[in-house]
């Protein structure tokens, strides 16, 4: 049976990667701006500079799940085509989202037992999520049935890393991951923390350093520790309208690690940087489990 991989923009792929690929489809978010709603969709990265531009004037935005109706929708109009469902949502430790598909996934097959449809929790987020997203379409090209890449994705989640530096603490304190104390004494002292998903699928703090550029050499120092070649050995490079960042993580990578394999850098998007904030930086890859 064929099957397609459904996911949500959350994963920070850009337009030129997801309308390269057959049968995958990434649910659109809102996001709320000054009072207005903004539905958030694939190829909106290319406008995030906009965005950025408005939260670094003082605007703030805020975000919505993914409801059940929308996913049952997506979920309808594929098995009623014949076709499985692997939906793989953002981390349930980071929004509601994930027990919103498996709703839906439960109407489904009330109507219709005998369609394929697994929802699975990624623990993963921005192109973290991304990066598991491209290895689970890579297992269905070579032949990987629905079930066992369900299967593959619990085996395998807990060996996304990703590591996470922050421009701004003020956006941390705003999503309550940091005391409002904490956030100005550290903006003080031009504390940068660096940040980690942890095994429940949760954004956690790691360390703090003193400075950006230490907190970028930070992200470096964690591709160098914990990357592992088995999986091909590439790393994928989010950041919140700050490329010229990503780049000197890449090149930092580059220099340490000479046989890394491919660097994949994307802009994050509205929903997920209406948490983390312009200028953070986020590096995934896959090793050791965390």
């Amino acid at each position: 049976m064929n099957y397609w991989i459904v996911a949500d923009i959350c994963s920070d792929l850009p337009k030129t990667y997801v309308y390269a690929q057959e049968r995958l489809t990434l649910m659109p978010m809102n996001y709320t701006m000054a009072g207005r709603e903004y539905s958030y969709r694939v190829g909106d990265e290319n406008r995030s500079d906009e965005f950025y531009q408005k939260i670094r004037g003082g605007e703030k935005a805020s975000t919505s799940l993914i409801g059940i109706s929308e996913y049952y929708d997506v979920f309808k109009q594929i098995t009623d085509g014949g076709e499985g469902v692997l939906c793989v949502p953002l981390s349930s430790g980071i929004s509601g989202s994930f027990g919103s598909a498996l709703s839906a996934r439960e109407q489904i097959l009330a109507q219709k037992p005998e369609a394929k449809v697994q929802v699975v929790d990624s623990l993963a987020a921005s192109l973290g999520l991304g990066l598991l997203i491209d290895h689970v379409l890579k297992n269905r090209a070579r032949g990987m049935s629905l079930e066992d890449n369900a299967r593959w994705i619990i085996e395998n989640r807990l060996k996304v890393h990703h590591w996470f530096t922050v421009d701004d603490l003020n956006h941390l304190y705003r999503g309550g991951r940091l005391s409002r104390g904490s956030a100005l004494i550290g903006s003080m002292l031009r504390i940068k923390p660096v940040l980690q998903v942890n095994r429940e699928g949760r954004l956690v703090a790691f360390e703090k350093v003193q400075g950006r550029k230490r907190s970028l050499k930070a992200l470096a120092d964690m591709a160098l520790e914990h990357l592992s070649p088995q999986y091909g050995g590439g790393c994928f490079i989010s950041h919140a309208d700050a490329p010229e960042d990503a780049e000197y993580v890449a090149g930092l990578i580059k220099d340490r690690i000479p046989a890394v394999g491919e660097i994949f850098i994307s802009p994050i998007g509205a929903v997920v940087g209406a948490h983390a904030g312009p200028g953070t930086v986020a590096l995934f890859f896959m090793g050791e489990e965390r």
